[in-house]
C-alpha cells in the first residue's frame, strides 16, 4: 500500500492506495455520465492509483497534423488554441487517483487554473493545493472530459510500507 505526500510539508494527501498495473479503460459514453454533474466515471476506482506514462497538462505544443488532430492528452478532448490544435508536452509519470481519495486538497486561490463549464478542464495546469498551500495536483472534472486527479510527480512523493 502507498500513501502520497506533499513534497513541501510532508502532509499525507491520500489514504493508503493500491497500485493498478495500468490505467483502466473508462467509458466516455454520454449515458454513463452522472446525471446531475455531467462528470464521467472516475478513471481510477477509489482506493487505487495508476501511473500515467503519457505527457499530461501544460505546456502544450502545436500538433504536426492540423487536418486530423489528436486529443491534447490521454483521455482528454481535442484542444484548439489561437495557434492551432495542440498536444501536451507536460509531465510524464503523473499519478492518477480518484478525486475523492484526495479530499483534503483545496482549489487554488481565486479558482486559478480551474476554468471549465461544469468543473475544471484540467488543461491549464495545477489547480489543487495541499492544506499548506503548495500546488500539488490537477483536477480534470468537466462535463466533456475525463474525471481524474493527477498528482504532480515532483510536488508529491510516494511512501510505501
Amino acid at each position: 500500500m502507498t500513501v502520497f505526500l506533499c513534497s513541501k510539508c510532508g502532509t499525507a494527501i491520500t489514504p493508503e492506495l493500491a497500485e493498478l498495473a495500468a490505467i483502466p479503460d473508462v467509458s466516455d459514453d454520454e449515458r454513463d455520465r452522472d446525471k446531475e454533474t455531467r462528470r464521467a466515471p472516475s478513471t481510477v476506482p477509489r482506493g487505487h492509483y495508476a501511473i500515467d506514462p503519457e505527457p499530461w497538462g501544460p505546456p502544450y505544443v502545436v500538433q504536426d497534423d492540423q487536418e486530423d488532430p489528436k486529443p491534447a492528452q490521454s483521455r482528454g478532448p481535442v484542444v484548439c488554441r489561437e495557434e492551432g490544435f495542440v498536444i501536451s508536452a507536460g509531465s510524464r509519470q503523473t499519478v492518477l487517483v480518484h478525486p475523492d481519495d484526495a479530499a483534503g486538497l483545496q482549489p487554488l486561490p481565486n479558482w486559478e487554473n480551474s476554468t471549465g463549464c461544469c468543473g475544471p478542464t484540467g488543461d491549464e495546469g495545477l489547480n489543487r493545493a495541499c492544506p499548506c498551500g503548495a500546488p500539488v495536483a490537477t483536477l480534470a472534472a468537466d462535463c466533456f472530459g475525463p474525471n481524474e486527479l493527477h498528482l504532480d510527480p515532483v510536488r508529491t512523493y510516494a511512501f510505501s510500507q
